[in-house]
C-alpha cells in the first residue's frame, strides 16, 4: 500500500486553532468571565486549509 498525502494542510495563520476566546475583562453574576469567540478569517475556523490542486501554465 502507498503512502498518499494528506488532500488538506493545517492553516498557516491560526496553526490548527481557528476559533479562540478572548476574556473582557469583566465577569457574570455568577463569577465567571465573559469570553467573546474569535475565528480565524483565513481558514474560516475550519483549522485546514485545501492543498492548491494544481500549478496553472499560463503563456506559451
Amino acid at each position: 500500500m502507498m503512502h498518499q498525502p494528506p488532500s488538506t494542510r493545517v492553516c498557516s495563520h491560526c496553526d490548527g486553532f481557528p476559533v479562540v476566546h478572548i476574556t473582557t475583562g469583566a465577569t457574570n453574576p455568577d463569577g465567571q468571565r465573559r469570553t467573546l469567540p474569535a475565528t480565524c478569517p483565513t481558514c474560516k475556523g475550519n483549522g485546514t486549509r485545501a492543498l492548491p490542486t494544481a500549478l496553472v501554465r499560463a503563456g506559451k
